[in-house]
């Protein structure tokens, strides 16, 4: 109850959501996490809480923005892996940030708007990589500055190395260690899946 009492807070006092004339805050604020977490169609919501399928809509999208504008306060700034790491999974990885993938969620969007590792580079709020830092990826990225990939065509998944087999070449031994660190990405997704079913 106090996260979600502080979160109102948040959304009220620095990102100016207001109270329709239909919802309080709290109302608006439990009807945007019902629909995440449980992946709630509009006309069921609009049954349950005998609202029309536009005001739902509109408080989905009011606090959707809202959330979105407290990204610098949610959101930890990455800060890359120190040289004396003993860090096992990452301290082979100095002055790495973290881990990108890809995940899908069935989503429309116009083809105009569908962004590309480019666009998300070069826009001006998009995705920023410090001078010397780099973000571990797949290899559905390419290599570049900023973003190492692993080797193509060699051994690489974690179940590759599993019972006893070990790496045969210096690109299968970095295959190995650079699944071994951005498997975190892949666990985190899962994990937010499990947790807001709208994304499934």
């Amino acid at each position: 109850m106090r996260a979600f009492l502080k979160l109102c807070h948040l959304l009220q006092s620095q990102c100016g959501l207001k109270e329709s004339r239909h919802m309080s805050i709290e109302e608006m604020i439990i009807t945007f996490l019902h629909i995440i977490s449980h992946h709630t169609k509009n006309r069921v919501l609009k049954r349950q809480t005998v609202r029309s399928g536009e005001t739902i809509s509109r408080v989905l999208h009011a606090v959707l923005a809202s959330v979105l504008r407290l990204h610098s306060t949610l959101f930890r700034k990455p800060e890359p892996i120190q040289e004396n790491s003993t860090d096992d999974r990452w301290k082979w990885f100095k002055r790495c940030l973290g881990a990108l993938d890809g995940t899908y969620n069935k989503v429309n969007v116009a083809s105009i708007d569908k962004p590309s590792i480019e666009r998300s580079i070069s826009r001006k709020n998009g995705l920023n990589v410090p001078q010397g830092c780099y973000y571990l990826c797949d290899v559905g990225y390419t290599n570049r500055e900023g973003f190492l990939a692993p080797y193509r065509g060699q051994r690489y998944h974690l179940n590759d190395w599993r019972q006893g087999h070990q790496p045969t070449t210096p690109q299968e031994y970095f295959n190995m260690k650079h699944s071994h660190a951005r498997n975190c990405i892949e666990r985190c997704f899962d994990i937010l899946k499990a947790r807001w079913t709208i994304l499934r």
